[in-house]
């Protein structure tokens, strides 16, 4: 009898394994979607906040807004946006050197419209890569300055660093990447019609 057997019993046996396969396959595909979904808006998210981050650093060095910066220091008022800081740099092999450029109007000028460009350009979602080169950039000279490696200062006094490698400017520099990396620029930014102009979409590296 099992030579006789009907072959459509073997085709109504492999039907159903099949469709719920295929159900299956269409459920993981749509919570893939979702996921990836929720990821890139996370990042824009990340990426939004870093960016006010920047901005809000930029006007209130700017203009004084009596956080970080007091109106009669701010840089309108001839104020100098670097030179307390890099005057304050007290270890790491590039101390001399930051204490030459400590109130330099043209270190000011580069580290102030950084700060303006890198915020821009996260809050935006334009120009990503240029962008995260700039931030890395000036996260790297701000890694330098603070210089976490060190456990003392030029002057013997303990330099408080809670982590010898891994600080927030590491951490901001890290997000930068991966934002630029990513969709994140897609997300609730101008970066889908910034990629359509002609010029940036024949330089890969200016979106």
């Amino acid at each position: 009898m099992a030579l006789h057997q009907n072959p459509q019993q073997h085709l109504r046996l492999h039907l159903p394994t099949w469709r719920r396969s295929a159900g299956a396959t269409v459920a993981a595909t749509s919570e893939s979607a979702v996921t990836t979904a929720i990821a890139a808006y996370a990042l824009a998210a990340t990426r939004t906040l870093l960016g006010f981050v920047f901005l809000w650093a930029f006007f209130d060095k700017a203009f004084g807004w009596g956080y970080a910066t007091p109106a009669a220091r701010s840089w309108v008022n001839g104020g100098s946006p670097t030179k307390g800081f890099l005057k304050g740099v007290s270890a790491g092999p590039m101390e001399s050197t930051f204490h030459s450029w400590a109130g330099s109007g043209l270190v000011d000028w580069l580290f102030m419209l950084g700060l303006l460009g890198i915020g821009i350009g996260l809050v935006s979602g334009v120009a990503l890569k240029l962008t995260a080169a700039a931030g890395t950039a000036m996260m790297a000279f701000m890694w330098l300055a603070e210089w976490p490696l060190a456990r003392h200062t030029s002057a013997g006094a303990a330099t408080m660093s809670s982590n010898p490698v891994v600080d927030y400017h590491v951490m901001f520099a890290a997000i930068m990447i991966a934002v630029a990396v990513s969709a994140a620029g897609t997300a609730f930014s101008l970066g889908r019609l910034w990629a359509r102009l002609p010029f940036v979409s024949r330089n890969g590296w200016l979106r």
